[in-house]
């Protein structure tokens, strides 16, 4: 069928932890002269588990799907669904342990900032390396080169090795290019969270555009529902390793948000690699839980307790926190900052209580995220640490159980009563 431009038949993936070939060369190398010498392993982070030998982990199990030419597909899932793991078998990163994939047509892929770039060359030779890569002579790559670098808005550093660019401007031209190379398959991971608001914008309506003008297909992977909702005709749920949604776009997010949702009262980070998009890891947040609570459930009005420990991995003065909420569909709609929150020496460790006053905000279920990120001398915050949180639900006082994850008409934060002053007359 010409208009089939992928089957994924029955794939899983299996994963050996702790084994040769997670890694590096140089860093397999490390690890096997350590394991012949009685050594501890030399890459291992501080705080991760170390694996025992056969060990193993299901990250896709048995998926199976068809895509068609021209259709805009959003895959979307809990971390550690599976999500990443599938795009990566599709752009042939990696092989699958079992199952086959069927492509008809070139793919072109963001899986994450940086991908596919070397970052010794300069933004124009990456262009042609991606070309050439995707079988373009350098006739047809000339042809598009201007679109490219206009679309990119890089113009100024074109000229300037990668290795200097910021991961926004990576993300630019990295989209760009995929976008105007020759390829049948557009693949993109949640990378755009990087770039700014309007050139997410604008990658959205290029999407769009080329999907319904060339009849490129699509497989976008995000954790905001509302820019699913923009680009996707159609929606993937996977869950655990398995796809457990495929059909329409409203019927999938509301799908997600049920599976979506976490009963816990804490969270383990210790053995967490750092978030790709942070650059200044300073800090890393071992562990979070709820303090006086044995579900993630409040009653409208109670106070909601969280207790933290986190570790400075370098010394770092006037750290700040903050702890951003937003609804399952990625609109953010409260936040709470302390600043100047302490200061550490590497290596220390530091445990603190935080209790919020969540009486404004209307019953419905939240993600949290909690930040730690320092002042810069322009007064810019700078990220030291990332990680989504617990889940929260809060209930309606007046009705029984959860009400449902959908938004309130009404929004949700509700004011405190204003004062009015009334005249007659």
């Amino acid at each position: 069928m010409d208009d089939l431009m992928l089957k994924i038949d029955k794939v899983s993936k299996l994963y050996k932890l702790g084994e040769i070939g997670g890694t590096t060369l140089r860093d397999e190398l490390q690890r096997l002269s350590a394991k012949l010498h009685g050594r501890e392993d030399p890459t291992r982070r501080i705080g991760a588990k170390d694996y025992n030998k056969g060990e193993t982990f299901l990250a896709l199990d048995g998926v199976s799907f068809e895509v068609k030419k021209g259709e805009r597909v959003g895959i979307i899932g809990h971390n550690g669904a599976g999500k990443s793991t599938l795009l990566k078998l599709i752009s042939r990163v990696t092989a699958p342990t079992g199952g086959s994939i069927g492509l008809n047509g070139r793919v072109a892929s963001m899986l994450e900032v940086g991908t596919g770039f070397h970052a010794e060359l300069t933004g124009r030779e990456n262009i042609y390396m991606n070309g050439a890569i995707l079988g373009m002579t350098k006739k047809e790559i000339d042809a598009k080169m201007e679109d490219i670098i206009e679309f990119s808005e890089c113009r100024q550093f074109i000229d300037t090795p990668v290795k200097r660019y910021s991961s926004g401007m990576y993300v630019k031209l990295a989209f760009s290019v995929a976008a105007h190379l020759d390829s049948e398959i557009m693949i993109m991971d949640e990378v755009l969270a990087v770039g700014d608001m309007a050139f997410q914008k604008k990658c959205l309506d290029k999407m769009s555009d080329v999907s319904k003008t060339e009849g490129r297909t699509i497989l976008y992977v995000s954790h905001n529902m509302n820019t699913i909702r923009q680009l996707c005709d159609r929606v993937i749920v996977l869950d655990h390793g398995k796809v457990v949604f495929d059909g329409g776009v409203e019927e999938g997010i509301g799908v997600y948000m049920e599976v979506s949702v976490h009963n816990e009262t804490q969270m383990d980070y210790s053995d967490l690699e750092p978030v790709p998009w942070v650059r200044s890891n300073d800090v890393k947040l071992q562990s979070v839980s709820y303090s006086n609570k044995s579900s993630c459930i409040f009653q409208k009005g109670e106070s909601v307790v969280f207790q933290l420990t986190w570790t400075f991995i370098k010394a770092v003065e006037n750290i700040n926190f903050r702890l951003v909420l937003q609804t399952h569909d990625g609109i953010k709609v409260a936040a709470g900052f302390y600043y100047n929150l302490c200061s550490g020496m590497a290596g220390e460790t530091f445990q603190g209580v935080f209790t919020f006053d969540m009486s404004n905000l209307a019953p419905g279920n939240y993600q949290s995220y909690i930040v730690f990120c320092e002042t810069d001398k322009a007064g810019n915050d700078v990220t030291l640490e990332w990680r989504r949180g617990l889940d929260i639900i809060i209930e309606d006082e007046k009705k029984e159980g959860v009400i449902p994850w959908r938004p309130l008409a009404w929004g949700h934060l509700i004011l405190k009563e204003p004062d009015v002053v009334l005249h007659r007359g």
